[in-house]
């Protein structure tokens, strides 16, 4: 659902602009400010954002050993056979 949007001349927001962000946060209506009659700018509320760090907690389980391979040294193509190219498109590099 789009937000309710009006349109105003950048003359009267200049005169009212305190005025209107406050209308803005509080109704949440956005707020079209145009010159000559085109849009300009656009006043909208601000969304209060929830901090990245720790937003997945109580989310997540962790399980066994997450610092160690998924699966042996041993077992990985890389390890056990540096010699070989993994993709013999690309030029090797010294």
């Amino acid at each position: 659902m789009a937000a309710k949007q009006r349109t105003i001349p950048a003359g009267e927001f200049k005169n009212r602009c305190l005025a209107l962000m406050d209308e803005v946060n509080e109704t949440g209506e956005e707020i079209v400010i145009t010159k000559h009659g085109k849009p300009v700018s656009l006043l909208i509320p601000v969304k209060e954002r929830k901090p990245i760090f720790g937003m997945f907690k109580d989310q997540i389980k962790i399980t066994g050993d997450i610092m160690s391979p998924a699966i042996p040294l041993e077992d990985w193509e890389a390890i056990s056979n540096p010699d070989r190219v993994l993709n013999p498109e690309l030029p090797i590099r010294e």
